[in-house]
Order: structure tokens, then C-alpha cells, then sequence
């Protein structure tokens, strides 16, 4: 879906889901699980995404993504569990899924400064749907994650707004969605290339249980060009001269702008438990340190995992259900479960960077995009 509003210069593009791309999204496959049929989080059987992407004039370059467990989240909670592995970034809400075990309302990913009028989308959203919200139900503690993209967005606008977050929410679904410079990852940018959204998935054998493990990054690192490795290749390296941000004036990168963030998000259908997803969660920063990455100081590397199929149903108070599925703890099956955690993590860092495309925002500054077709033959060449 797509609105303009040519007379103003704004271009607003809401991305909710898209059809035409089945079969793995990253032009090669690696490590030992093969890829869902969508090659991304949404191979998870319930997960919801939806992308809101705000380019307008020279200077907004920014957006929202949101990902939904399932389609009634207040009423059926996933079990999920936090990891802050470098804090300096914000999610919300993680204190209380840390306390809890749970999940119980959409995750929204955007930039730093619109993180409050994102969490207000979020009630706005939420008291739409659930009119029983603060009347005779409890209420929602938003969950949003940002990362910093002032490199090319004007972040003082502060342009995603609370309409934008709660219209983003109501058209999340399932199946195939867009990557790279889209939604929160509109002006995003990785290893001094552009990046933004990316996604993988591995599923892993039969004989451990045959569950999915989705992962969704918003990759805004800044860990030097020289660090990037993919698959094992250093195409950081070779090409350490070429494509180079432009900075029209001189900018003087400092903080959140100069270390980056990433936010990854991991979905599994395994009936995993908090203590679980914990683990899971941690296996995360495995798949980051293939690619380079090293989480510096000023970095936010935040990351949440969650279970589609460890529910627990809501009544008015605190009290929950607990699920009678049994929680894995066969070590064939956790081990796998970690191992597809750590390589989807990888891909869908790699995703981000194939996906993504040139881009020139907020004062001429001009990031690249991965020179895909050469990267793809030094690969061919091992």
C-alpha cells in the first residue's frame, strides 16, 4: 500500500506484506540448516510484520517496523525473554518480559527520537483493540526499539508519529515483506555500506523436533568497513577504498552515530520457556561476530526471542495459564535450536546489507550500497 503527497514533496510508503518473492531472499545459502520457504521471520507460522517507510524532501529518511507473535498478542502471550548484550539503546517494556516470561504486545523497531511517539501508536493501538484496556483489564507496557539514523535522517523532525505506529500495527501480516532500506530501516547503515532491515530463517532436522527459528535485524553498526566478513570472505577489505559515505560537509561523528546498533528479534515456533529464549537470545551475538561485528562501547545491541507456541491466555489480572506443552529440554534439540539462532542471525545481517540500496538523505550525505554482483563472484571464487 502507498500514499504520496506529490504537492508536499512526501513520500509515504507503508509496506504490509509482499507476495512476489518466494524462496530464499539472500542470493546464497550457507551453514548446515536449510532456509524456511520465505528465508525470514515470518516462516515462523503466525508472525506478523509490517513496515511504515517516511522519505521526504532531502532530510526524512526514516520509518517504523512492527512485528507481531501472532494476531491477538494482549490475549495470547508468548513466552520471551530480553538480552541487552551492549546497553547503550532503549527497548522498552523488556523489564517487565524479564519479570514475567512474556509478551504480550507488538514489537515496534524505529529511530531514537520518535521512540515515544511510537509506544504512544502502541496504546493508541492497543486501547482500539482491547476496550476492556484500563477499565477492567490491566495495561500494556509498550515495547519499541531504536536505532540512531541521523547520518541521513533529520532526527529532530521526530516524523514517524503515534497515527503512523497505530496504523502500522492494524496492517502487519504474514507471508513475504520487504528488506533493506525499508521501514525502521530506511536510513540505516552497516559497515559503511547501507543496511537497514534484514531476515533469515533455518529450520532445523526431523529428528530434533523439525522446529523454525526466524530472525529480524534493524542493522545500523558501526563497526568499520575492513571488519566485514561474509561467509568467511573478507569483502570488507577488498573493498576498504571503494564506495565511501559521502559527507558533503564536514560531520563530525560522534556517539550512537559513530558505534551503531543493531536490534535483533528471533521467533521460533519450539515451545521454549523464558530461561530457554534467554539462551536462545544470547546465541544471537554468535551469528554478529561472523559477520565482524564487534559491539563497541557506544553500540545498542539489543535483542528479544520469543516462542509462537508457548501461550499464555489472559484473564483480568496477573494470574496466567500456564501451556501444557512440554518444554523441550532433549540436548539434540536445544543445540540445534542454538545453532539456527546463530546462523539465521548471520543471514539476516548479510540480508540487510544484499537488500539495501544507495541512498542520499539529511545534508547530501551519501551512503552505498553493497556491490552485490562482485560480492556474490568473490564468493564464487573460493
Amino acid at each position: 500500500m502507498r500514499f504520496i503527497r506529490r504537492g508536499s514533496f512526501v513520500a509515504l510508503v507503508l509496506v504490509l506484506a509482499l507476495s512476489g518473492r518466494g524462496g530464499a531472499v539472500l542470493p546464497f545459502h550457507f551453514g548446515l540448516y536449510r532456509a524456511g520457504a520465505l528465508d525470514g521471520i515470518t516462516d515462523v507460522p503466525g508472525v506478523r510484520v509490517a513496515h511504515l517507510t517516511k522519505i521526504e524532501g532531502a532530510s526524512i529518511r526514516t520509518g517504523a517496523t512492527a512485528i507481531l507473535p501472532n494476531g491477538d498478542p494482549w490475549n495470547q502471550k508468548v513466552a520471551a525473554a530480553t538480552v541487552a548484550f551492549n546497553g547503550n539503546g532503549e527497548m522498552t517494556g523488556t523489564h517487565w518480559i524479564q519479570e514475567s516470561g512474556y509478551l504480550e504486545e507488538p514489537i515496534v523497531l524505529t529511530d531514537t527520537l520518535d521512540v515515544p511517539r511510537a509506544a504512544d501508536g502502541v496504546i493508541s493501538w492497543m486501547l482500539s483493540r482491547y476496550p476492556r484496556v484500563g477499565v477492567t483489564d490491566d495495561v500494556p507496557l509498550p515495547v519499541v526499539a531504536e536505532c540512531d539514523d541521523q547520518a541521513l535522517n533529520d532526527i529532530r523532525a521526530r516524523a514517524v508519529t503515534a497515527a503512523d505506529v497505530a496504523a502500522l500495527i492494524g496492517g502487519a501480516r504474514t507471508g513475504q515483506f520487504a528488506r533493506g532500506d525499508v521501514g525502521a530501516g530506511t536510513g540505516m547503515k552497516a559497515f559503511a555500506f547501507k543496511a537497514g532491515i534484514g531476515s533469515a530463517s533455518r529450520v532445523i532436522a526431523k529428528s530434533a523436533g523439525g522446529y523454525t527459528v526466524g530472525v529480524l535485524v534493524n542493522d545500523n553498526t558501526g563497526s568499520t568497513r575492513e571488519q566485514l566478513t561474509i561467509d568467511g570472505v573478507p569483502v570488507g577489505a577488498r573493498l576498504k577504498g571503494e564506495l565511501r559515505p559521502i559527507f558533503p560537509r564536514r560531520v563530525a561523528m560522534h556517539g550512537r552515530m559513530a558505534s551503531g546498533s543493531i536490534v535483533i528479534v528471533i521467533a521460533t515456533d519450539a515451545p521454549l520457556d523464558s530461561r530457554q529464549l534467554h539462551a536462545l537470545a544470547l546465541r544471537a551475538a554468535l551469528g554478529m561476530g561472523r559477520t565482524g561485528l564487534t559491539s563497541d562501547l557506544g553500540s545498542g545491541d539489543l535483542f528479544l526471542a520469543f516462542s509462537t507456541s508457548r501461550i499464555y491466555r489472559r484473564n483480568a489480572d496477573f494470574d496466567i495459564l500456564a501451556p501444557s506443552i512440554a518444554t523441550p529440554e532433549n540436548e539434540e534439540t536445544i543445540n540445534a535450536l542454538y545453532g539456527a539462532a546463530a546462523e539465521a542471525t548471520q543471514a539476516a545481517i548479510y540480508d540487510a546489507l544484499f537488500e539495501a540500496k544507495t541512498m542520499t538523505g539529511r545534508g547530501g550525505v551519501t551512503y552505498y550500497g553493497l556491490p552485490v554482483d562482485r560480492v556474490l563472484e568473490m564468493l564464487n571464487a573460493r
